[in-house]
């Protein structure tokens, strides 16, 4: 990866960004804050009527800690050493990562970015155009299968892990197993993949324990609809393979010839119930049946419980007892929230720890997801994550992020996890995204502690990974892989062979690397973060000088212990210098005395302490200020 280029006026990489108040082009560090000890009179504070219990700047959540740091890896890739990078190349020619590459010495260099539980991505067993019947494992059609590696998305056995992630493929399990106690081990907590909406084309467990029934082995194939079948019907039709479909583009999988034997056809996972499905369609997989009849309006039928939900209870149970610690549930809103709400307490049973996470875009439908349907987490992708990203592009505006606390997930943030970057999502770096790692800076410092919630990595993402190329299925889209054998390269210089140190990377990204840790940490360690009041200071500063409300974001983050003034400047390229302004009865809120002095020392940036509010914020930039009152 090319170097990043700052001008010199502006760079402070490793301190948010921060200058001195005078700026000059020799100026190319802030170790010491951005403030001013000096600041002009402050503008009058609101009266005691605007700070009030319906006050519009803050809710009446009341804060719980719930703030998880997780680091998500795509554990195919993340120990893969290979350089080669070949347009779909085999496992051979590019290599794959294997659950010993997680080594003490990989689990110690997460740990200490202030991570506290990792979720292993691509876990279970999925459809592949890896050849493994010699190890007993059939093997897949071409035609249904999505990358030369394959979606894992695409599950073909619930009880099993992937073979490509062993060393030796007949101990995979135990080689899993040892990887749990590892992470245990070294005071990590263990998240994976449940994905209950759909399984591969080809399902067909070989590994389930003995006395399970497999999935759809005692479904009635000639109805479309039975609330105990485990698959959706589609009676005297074939599936048909997409017209046009090149599993490998000019290449040949294996047994491709443009068909699949299947009939009566299923319906497809992203609830298209027709035997031919576009190539746009989630063809490679079948939906599961919760007991919904979609072609009659949606009928529900889940008294009695239906199959597939004790199966799915099963599975669950399986894998909470090889140690996990918790669930990432794939699309969780396609399955009815009356399965979730039946089968989380029933999981809760078996370890009340258990952490449920629900992938969910429909913020209509958070509140019931968590409150009825039991979720622990839902993402927060169609609000925070959205508009976030606008921001880091220049489009946005901090009004929004505004209406996602005030509206959005108003009584229930903590319960939202915030990222900027998933398997899912184009690379911070990439310039389909924001072409700029710096973008990052006040982006994931909002993210991280806006509010009491989990927040999450995507490994690669603290090293600026822009994810350049397009690796075979997955083309040139400013995405990492999840279908395609594949190095990753700046993660690879992170990586250094296996010593996880950074060695190979360049001085400005030691430096994002630095920063990441920094507010990681920070997060994962600051009881106001964990579990403070949060109050929205833009009101209070939205008529001073220089403070732009459209590109700066100030609030504060308190409790009895500490007192945090986080301010954030989304701006591309312009640097402003308010002097920001707590209201007395803010202060008073956070327990601190309006008419005594107080300093200012920046957590984030690991500044000195000052004694005024008049900053200098460069642009991208960020800063969490503790409060204390002076000696």
């Amino acid at each position: 990866m090319k170097h990043f280029f700052f001008p010199a006026a502006l760079v402070a990489w490793g301190l948010g960004g921060c200058t001195a108040s005078q700026p000059t082009a020799t100026t190319s560090s802030a170790t010491s804050a951005a403030v001013s000890t000096t600041a002009p009179p402050a503008p009058a504070a609101p009266s005691a009527s605007a700070v009030s219990a319906t006050d519009s700047n803050t809710t009446d959540e009341q804060p719980q800690d719930h703030k998880l740091v997780i680091y998500q890896m795509m554990t195919r890739l993340f120990g893969n050493k290979t350089a080669a990078n070949k347009h779909y190349g085999t496992l051979q020619e590019n290599g794959v990562g294997k659950f010993n590459d997680i080594n003490n010495t990989a689990l110690q260099a997460i740990k200490k970015m202030g991570v506290s539980h990792v979720w292993y991505t691509g876990v279970l067993e999925h459809a592949t155009m890896t050849d493994y019947t010699k190890y007993g494992i059939l093997l897949d059609d071409a035609d249904v299968v999505k990358g030369r590696a394959g979606s894992p998305y695409a599950v073909k056995d619930y009880y099993d892990v992937d073979p490509d992630l062993a060393v030796n493929v007949k101990t995979r399990m135990q080689e899993f197993e040892a990887l749990v106690k590892r992470t245990h081990d070294n005071d990590l907590k263990v998240l994976i993949d449940f994905i209950p909406n759909h399984v591969a084309r080809t399902y067909k467990s070989d590994a389930h324990p003995a006395g399970v029934v497999d999935l759809g082995a005692q479904d009635d194939k000639t109805k479309a609809f039975v609330p105990n079948n485990n698959f959706y019907y589609l009676p005297g039709q074939s599936f048909v393979v997409p017209a046009g479909y090149q599993p490998l583009g000019p290449l040949k999988g294996p047994r491709e010839d443009g068909k699949f034997q299947e009939v009566p056809a299923k319906a497809t996972g992203n609830d298209v119930f027709s035997a031919t499905p576009s190539v746009d369609d989630w063809f490679e997989t079948i939906k599961l049946n919760y007991g919904v009849d979609y072609q009659n309006g949606r009928q529900q039928h889940f008294s009695p419980i239906p199959d597939t939900w004790l199966k799915m209870r099963d599975i669950l149970i399986f894998w909470t007892k090889k140690d996990v610690d918790g669930f990432r549930c794939d699309m969780a809103e396609m399955v009815p929230v009356e399965f979730w709400a039946w089968v989380i307490p029933e999981l809760k049973k078996v370890k009340p720890s258990l952490v449920f996470i629900g992938e969910a875009y429909d913020a209509k439908t958070y509140k019931m997801y968590i409150e009825r349907g039991h979720f622990d987490y839902l993402y927060d992708k169609v609000g925070l994550y959205d508009e976030l990203r606008r921001l880091m592009r220049g489009e946005g505006n901090t009004e929004e992020i505004t209406r996602v606390w005030r509206e959005e997930s108003r009584g229930f943030s903590g319960h939202m996890l915030r990222f900027l970057e998933n398997h899912d999502e184009q690379r911070i770096v990439s310039k389909e995204f924001a072409g700029n790692p710096r973008a990052a800076i006040p982006a994931m410092t909002v993210s991280a502690t806006l509010g009491t919630g989990p927040v999450m990595l995507y490994f690669g993402q603290h090293v600026g990974e822009p994810a350049l190329g397009s690796e075979g299925f997955s083309g040139a889209d400013g995405r990492t892989t999840i279908f395609d054998y594949w190095g990753v390269p700046e993660h690879q210089k992170w990586m250094n062979g296996g010593k996880f140190d950074g060695g190979r990377l360049s001085d400005d990204q030691k430096r994002l690397h630095d920063f990441y840790t920094r507010l990681l940490t920070l997060s994962a360690s600051s009881n106001a973060i964990r579990q403070g009041q949060f109050y929205e200071l833009q009101d209070a500063n939205n008529l001073g000088q220089e403070y732009n409300q459209r590109e700066v974001y100030t609030y504060v983050r308190y409790t009895d212990k500490q007192r945090l003034l986080i301010v954030a400047n989304f701006s591309l390229n312009q640097t402003y210098r308010p002097t920001l302004v707590i209201p007395r009865e803010v202060q008073q809120r956070m327990g601190l005395n309006p008419e005594h002095a107080h300093t200012y020392t920046d957590l984030l940036n690991q500044a000195p302490a000052v004694e005024s509010l008049r900053l200098t914020l460069a642009p991208q930039s960020a800063y969490i200020f503790e409060i204390n009152e002076k000696k």
